[in-house]
């Protein structure tokens, strides 16, 4: 009886999908998690190969940053932080005549009272921090510095050091890729695609037939997607590297950073010698890219 039923349940379900339209069938909501089967996607109806493209590639940072410091000490807080804003006030100046397209400022001052200091019963020095104990202020004025065109940034960099600031942080780079060079990875990811597909249908005896599916995001090719199963991993696909020259080609010859315009009459702006005797080789460095594509091909 248990077969029997078992039988019925089975023809039940088969029938309606010999008599559905192809177009009923397509719309078929996905499966369960753990159904033993499972719909495919319109692509797979005849054979298949799926093909996934990885590139990667070294391009150099196109951003840099730093920041420096200006420390004055005086009897009053306001004195302070004038003779602070006096020693960045032309340095600002000058790095603002890049433009913002090219370098980025911006300055902060912060102040601190100095207290008296005294010896306690152990001997160590403390402040005595009280009101009426301030014996002086100290006033930090600081800049951070972006420069987005990194062929002025020796220039820039050499300007803060010769404008003697107490301390300076480290130059960091970071890579903020245009629109041109996304582009142009995601269509070296799919050239990369078509070469393992035509290598491997070769390889198999057969050839490529038409284009199914391209999806720049490289998910069409999960094996959720493509077969209806729980996606499994695997290990780690070997990208193909590409040439930085064809990306960057445009932009490594970078000319002589010109120089910004001098600093309004009677700011104490670095001298040409004090920049140059300061300047620095700051080479950016290579940073990676990578991207990947999916392009389903028909088999002959």
């Amino acid at each position: 009886m248990r077969r029997l039923t078992a039988a019925l349940l089975i023809a039940a379900t088969a029938v309606p999908a010999l008599v559905l339209p192809a177009v009923a069938t397509a719309q078929t909501p996905p499966a369960s998690l753990g159904d033993r089967y499972v719909p495919a996607p319109w692509w797979m109806r005849d054979p298949v190969i799926a093909s996934v493209g990885y590139v990667r590639a070294e391009v150099p940072a196109n951003r840099a940053g730093f920041g420096a410091t200006f420390q004055s000490i005086d009897r009053s807080a306001a004195d302070a932080s004038r003779k602070a804003a006096d020693q960045i006030r032309a340095l600002s100046q000058a790095l603002a005549a890049y433009g913002v397209d090219a370098v980025r400022v911006e300055t902060a001052i912060t102040t601190r009272p100095i207290y008296d200091q005294y010896r306690d019963e152990a001997g160590v020095l403390r402040d005595n921090v009280r009101p009426d104990r301030i014996a002086r202020y100290q006033a930090d004025a600081s800049v951070s510095i972006t420069v987005r065109d990194v062929s002025v940034l020796e220039r820039v960099y050499a300007t803060v050091i010769a404008s003697e600031p107490t301390s300076t942080s480290r130059v960091s780079f970071s890579l903020d890729p245009d629109n041109a060079t996304n582009s142009w990875l995601q269509a070296e990811a799919v050239k990369d695609a078509a070469r393992r597909a035509r290598a491997a249908a070769t390889n198999a005896g057969t050839s490529l037939g038409g284009v199914r599916v391209i999806d720049p995001t490289g998910r069409a090719c999960e094996t959720d997607v493509l077969a209806g199963w729980p996606s499994y991993s695997s290990g780690a696909e070997q990208a193909t590297t590409v040439d930085e020259v064809v990306v960057t080609g445009s932009r490594v010859v970078r000319s002589a950073a010109p120089a910004p315009p001098p600093p309004p009459p009677g700011a104490a702006a670095p001298t040409e010698d004090q920049i140059e005797a300061a300047r620095l080789a700051l080479q950016p460095p290579l940073r990676e890219l990578t991207d990947r594509a999916c392009v389903v091909y028909a088999l002959n």
